[in-house]
């Protein structure tokens, strides 16, 4: 399989000039939709979070206090499931208001059917625990969060827009302005101009920083969404190797039907006519021997052709020198091939395992077939290293660039081969180039 670098026919949207705000982000922050929504969020998790909490605690405690009888541990399995309803309502609020996007949770797992295995699936989830923890947590918090976002706000505009409203104290409240200060004695009031300008100025910094310090507010909030309700950790480790999994299947039985087709294609079909012309030189060995020696040896060139499509077949499943020699003459064989000077440099002590080896010589052979079919470059570098405990390779080259692992491209197949086994592939190839390549893979000794 080649991978693409697609020179043609894509459009690159990070060459697109970006459209330039009038305001900077600061002056435009009090103004912007986001921080009105994380505004509102902060607004509504007080009450919600009241609501949360006085379920939560007093559904645990009945169902503790009833444990005594077996009425105990259905009352507190339905709470669980409550906290687990209010989490996906706050998953939703959070994706409304703070765009942010948490999966479901783990789902139950039940042994079983019928109300008992669907109580002891609540109690032994994790997620319900969490939901539980989440509810008890978050009223504090939102006490917290609520008044420093509301006096924040409040004093912002209040003091921003003080030279439009000061005129109410002498006429309605019989005082100059604003008292700053005041005892049995001395009365200090914001009334002069200087006084009243110098008010504006600091609400107009209250107005200011009041949006970051609520979009601080709301990353705790984040954090204590993704955390809590959220799937664990582990769930999402067997989410991931499940489609690893998937990826690994589907990329073993597109190689089988590669391996079918070339060779369908290829040495099958030379070793049938092969024999067809053996047979032909046969019939004629007795009656035309120049026409039977002259279609021996074309079968002979015959032979070496099939030959050689089968060390190929054979070089690109998993080359002999890998097994014998390991990365570095393997690498070497595969720059020796190609179409511009490769500069080889494998820097490694011990040999990684089989898989990882093979894993690595793949994507370096995929990525040199890149090279020489896409990117028209004069010279190429291949470096193959160990960092702790993961392998390293890069290919850089200083071809036209433009290479990209978006979605339908080889180098995206080649990144989902990577991240089978945990690896990654960073793509570095701005248009005009140069091309610079990293894989990551994690190191497996040869022995382990």
């Amino acid at each position: 399989m080649a991978t693409d670098y697609g020179h043609s026919g894509q459009s690159y949207g990070f060459l697109e000039e970006p459209r330039r705000r009038r305001l900077p982000a600061g002056l435009r922050a009090p103004f912007e939709g986001r921080t009105w929504r994380e505004f509102g969020y902060v607004l509504l998790s007080l009450p919600v979070s009241i609501l949360l909490f006085t379920y939560g605690v007093t559904m645990v405690a009945i169902g503790a206090g009833l444990l005594v009888t077996f009425l105990g541990v259905p009352v507190l399995a339905a709470g669980l499931a409550g906290c687990r309803g209010f989490g996906a309502m706050e998953r939703a609020r959070a994706r409304g208001l703070l765009g942010l996007e948490v999966a479901d949770p783990e789902p139950l797992r039940m042994r079983g059917h019928g109300f008992l295995a669907w109580m002891g699936a609540v109690l032994k989830s994790g997620a319900s625990w969490r939901a539980l923890l989440y509810s008890v947590i978050q009223l504090p918090w939102s006490v917290f969060s609520f008044v420093v976002a509301v006096n924040f706000w409040a004093y912002g505009w209040a003091l921003l827009t003080y030279p439009l409203w000061f005129w109410l104290f002498p006429v309605y409240g019989g005082q100059d302005g604003l008292q700053l200060y005041g005892d049995e004695t001395h009365h200090i009031y914001l009334d002069n101009p200087f006084e009243i300008g110098v008010t504006a100025l600091v609400g107009l910094l209250f107005t200011l920083a009041t949006p970051w310090i609520v979009r601080a507010l709301t990353q705790v909030d984040r954090v204590l969404v993704h955390g809590l309700l959220g799937p664990s950790r582990l769930a999402t480790r067997v989410v991931e190797l499940e489609s690893d999994r998937g990826v690994v299947v589907d990329t073993a039985a597109a190689d089988l039907r590669r391996i079918e087709r070339d060779l369908h294609d290829g040495a099958q079909a030379r070793l049938v006519a092969l024999a067809m012309d053996l047979g032909l030189a046969k019939e004629k060995l007795t009656e035309d021997p120049q026409a039977a020696a002259r279609m021996v040896d074309e079968a002979h060139g015959e032979v070496k052709t099939a030959l050689q499509e089968l060390r190929d077949l054979a070089r690109g499943i998993h080359p002999a020198v890998l097994t014998d020699r390991g990365l570095d003459a393997a690498l070497s064989a595969v720059a020796s091939r190609c179409t511009v000077p490769v500069q080889v440099e494998v820097d490694l002590v011990e040999r990684p395992a089989p898989a990882i080896e093979g894993i690595a010589y793949f994507t370096v052979s995929e990525l040199l077939q890149n090279i020489s079919k896409h990117a028209r470059a004069t010279w190429a570098g291949v470096d193959v290293w160990r960092v702790e405990n993961r392998l390293m390779l890069q290919v850089v080259d200083n071809g036209v660039g433009g290479a990209s692992a978006s979605g339908g491209s080889g180098l995206a197949g080649l990144a989902e081969r990577l991240d089978a086994v945990d690896g990654i592939l960073v793509v570095d190839s701005p248009v005009g180039g140069p091309t610079r390549i990293t894989a990551e893979l994690p190191w497996r000794g040869e022995r382990g």
